[in-house]
């Protein structure tokens, strides 16, 4: 039977009202505490008529910091902040995620005074530098965590998950995509370690199994999701080997029975790796569960998916920002708002954030 982006669909036990996600966009609008706050519950709440929110990358402990303003879920006024969102959202009944976030390699000295960045191994990202509280800089090599940090940071994770359930989310989604931390243990470009880390698929995959049976320990595995970025080459990522490292990672992933799999899809925005990319039937062959599509999707794009059967949910991010009431817009095909103008996307307050309006207004 054709699935419909207009039908509802059952994620565990969580009754979601369509099958149009949020996807996750750092917007950076918690400011220097890191705590959210008024106009970023507002903003989710604008656009509810979503099946699932996922929020922005939340960061899980001051180590994983490397973005201007993004919220963190690791002191009790961040996870009062979020109880904010969460409480604005109850009566619109749409579920909200919390995604978990390191990023590695993606920050620099100037978020850890004067320490460097951590990572898989020493590996620098090559591009055009990262924007600090003290300016554009330069990236720097960072330094490999040992199996000790590794340790203290899947505890950081169950800990961000206890704060997610204290904060009233419905579940939480693990950040293992777009080059962070748990991405740069995965890909052979950025992990060139030789101990229980690195080296064999298994290796490699080890720290993100960890995350998940800690998060695991804390959420019911339909209430988890991950994120995998198997084409993506954002942060400078990009292996020779992708195929098999997220052929393997599926089949790992097909063994706990979660929420979902949230997958780039890098045939819609066309970048990938080097050779073909990979598919979302690729991921299907392996994966029965609730597959979550995402990557540049025009209505089009989402409704050929749901049709092949590739996917069960697709999540739009950009056209969310212009379009709080984006569902309404597909079902009615009205126009979009586009996303041309991104000069005020990312600063501090409430323009180009919770300033655009629904469709006829």
């Amino acid at each position: 039977m054709k699935k419909s982006l207009f039908e509802t669909v059952r994620m565990g036990d969580l009754h979601l009202k369509n099958r149009i996600a949020m996807a996750p966009m750092t917007r950076g609008r918690a400011g220097e505490t890191r705590v959210p706050n008024e106009i970023m519950a507002e903003h989710y709440f604008q656009r509810a008529s979503a099946g699932l929110l996922i929020t922005e990358a939340t960061v899980i402990s001051p180590q994983g910091i490397g973005w201007i303003g993004s919220p963190g879920i690791y002191s009790p006024e961040m996870v009062a902040g979020w109880r904010r969102v969460t409480d604005r959202l109850k009566p619109t009944q749409t579920p909200i995620f919390l995604q978990l976030w390191h990023c590695g390699r993606a920050s620099h000295s100037d978020f850890h005074g004067g320490e460097l960045p951590v990572s898989a191994s020493a590996v620098k990202i090559e591009g055009d530098g990262i924007q600090t509280q003290g300016g554009k800089k330069a990236y720097e090599a960072p330094r490999p965590m040992t199996a000790a940090e590794i340790r203290a940071t899947v505890a950081d994770y169950r800990l961000a998950a206890l704060h997610a359930r204290e904060a009233g989310f419905s579940g939480v989604e693990v950040h293992s995509a777009n080059g962070y931390l748990l991405n740069q243990f995965l890909d052979s470009k950025t992990n060139l370690r030789t101990d229980d880390y690195g080296g064999s698929l298994e290796n490699k995959y080890r720290f993100l199994r960890e995350v998940l049976a800690a998060v695991l320990e804390v959420w019911p595995a339909h209430r988890v999701g991950v994120r995998l970025s198997p084409n993506g080459v954002f942060n400078d990522m990009g292996s020779l080997d992708f195929r098999e490292t997220y052929l393997y990672t599926i089949k790992e992933l097909s063994k706990l029975n979660l929420g979902y799999v949230h997958i780039m899809d890098g045939l819609a925005f066309g970048f990938h790796q080097q050779g073909e990319p990979m598919t979302l039937a690729e991921f299907r062959a392996h994966y029965d569960g609730i597959i979550i599509g995402n990557c540049g999707y025009s209505k089009e794009d989402a409704e050929k998916r749901l049709a092949e059967g590739v996917m069960d949910i697709a999540a739009f991010g950009r056209p969310f920002i212009t379009n709080p009431d984006l569902v309404a817009r597909l079902h009615n095909n009205y126009p979009l708002t586009p996303f041309e103008d991104m000069s005020k996307w990312y600063t501090s307050g409430p323009e180009g954030y919770i300033d655009y309006q629904p469709y006829g207004q």
